[in-house]
């Protein structure tokens, strides 16, 4: 064991995972408030918003990277299950027959697949928007500009998603909260500290690898792939 972990604990997360969640969670709130908020903190163009975007996009293509080389725990290979099991997961946790898992149960993967999904999304239409003052747009805003249709529903696309996101959202903290009262499993607390009491977990009894040197390489890698593909399709960045 080591540093604050007791005997009777094992290793839930790996670091970089835990970050992500909790940069994912700071960075759509703070696009929330650059936008809602854009006249008071003095920034009309939407600056802020647009790098929050930018660093949205990086953090999800970079999760997306570490589903497959990161944690086991974090691999999607670990948690993504079919429908059916995760339907059937539900059954026995409201028959009071709980099946404890130390990453993500099969149910609140498919909730992690949905966030995932929903904000990059939110995230990509933000690249092609035209915002309501007619005069900001995201760097790729221009590829649609001659199809007002089209970029009439990316802005009322856009407009409308943050409110996707904060349903599921309250979703899922409410599931979280409601699971770690009535299951005394502390999903919450171990995105923090990254560890978990010792139990009979169905998927794995704890979690290896998470090397934060190759997290760098896949942030590195992700910091590429949005801002390279941006410009290559004749974005421009500021």
């Amino acid at each position: 064991m080591h540093g604050s972990q007791t005997p009777h604990s094992v290793r839930a997360w790996d670091l970089p995972t835990r970050l992500f969640h909790w940069a994912l969670v700071f960075c759509i709130v703070s696009a929330w408030v650059s936008f809602e908020y854009a006249g008071q903190l003095g920034d009309p163009t939407l600056r802020w918003h647009r790098w929050n975007g930018y660093a949205i996009l990086v953090l999800l293509v970079f999760r997306i990277l570490w589903g497959f080389v990161g944690g086991s725990t974090s691999r999607f290979a670990a948690f993504i299950r079919w429908p059916w099991v995760a339907l059937g997961y539900l059954k026995d946790t409201l028959a009071g027959r709980h099946r404890a898992y130390l990453g993500h149960n099969p149910a609140g993967s498919w909730m992690i697949v949905a966030l995932i999904v929903v904000v990059m999304g939110q995230a990509i239409l933000g690249l092609f928007t035209l915002e309501h003052n007619e005069v900001t747009a995201g760097p790729l805003q221009r590829l649609i500009l001659d199809d007002e249709a089209t970029t009439k529903l990316v802005q009322t696309l856009h407009g409308r998603g943050f409110y996707i996101i904060l349903g599921l959202a309250a979703l899922h903290v409410l599931a979280n909260l409601l699971y770690q009262h009535l299951a005394k499993d502390k999903l919450i607390t171990a995105m923090v500290t990254g560890h978990k009491p010792s139990a009979a977990y169905e998927d794995q009894p704890e979690a290896t690898g998470g090397s934060p040197v190759l997290a760098l390489v896949c942030l590195m890698a992700a910091t590429a792939i949005v801002f390279g593909g941006i410009t290559l399709m004749g974005g421009r960045i500021l």
